[in-house]
């Protein structure tokens, strides 16, 4: 089973398209900048973009409408 669920982080994020912008988006930053808001040992997943979303559930990522 993936690692968060899909129906958690829709609870969180109200759509599918934007949420894998903004996870792409950090995953990213991960990889480029090598900086990560949590302890290492601290994810479940390996790769940045499964990093990313974790972030998103742990509400350490906040989305912005645009104006």
């Amino acid at each position: 089973m993936l690692y968060p669920s899909i129906d958690k982080l829709l609870n969180i994020v109200d759509s599918k398209y934007k949420l894998v912008h903004v996870a792409s988006i950090r995953s990213k930053q991960m990889s480029e900048k090598n900086h990560f808001q949590m302890k290492e040992s601290e994810y479940r997943n390996k790769k940045e973009l499964g990093r990313a979303l974790e972030e998103v559930e742990k509400g350490l990522i906040t989305i912005k409408e645009a104006q």
